[in-house]
């Protein structure tokens, strides 16, 4: 069976979310509370919307970003055996950097 790809339209970013370790490297259960950085990686990107002149308003982010995601919204998408959840460029709080 062949791998489905999506690729989105206008300004919307398909994105894999970061599930944060539930325990350290030493076997330290970590409380639910602690892990709760609602972030995830940025697997494609669509061309940018259009304003009203018809000029390409291109997204802010780029494949391979980290970023910042809101507690809710979002299309959750899934392609196979994996989850991806589709979002607005204006829907996206921030890039996270290392």
């Amino acid at each position: 069976m062949a791998a489905k790809r999506l690729i989105p339209t206008l300004n919307r970013i398909l994105i894999e979310k970061i599930v944060p370790p539930s325990k350290t490297t030493a076997g330290v259960l970590l409380p639910e509370s602690s892990t709760k950085l609602n972030s995830g990686k940025v697997v494609a990107v669509g061309p940018g919307a259009r304003d009203k002149s018809g000029n390409v308003i291109p997204v802010c982010v780029k494949e391979g970003d980290t970023v910042l995601l809101p507690e809710y919204g979002g299309t959750q998408v899934k392609l196979g055996d994996k989850e991806f959840h589709l979002y607005r460029d204006e829907d996206i709080l921030g890039k996270l950097v290392e």
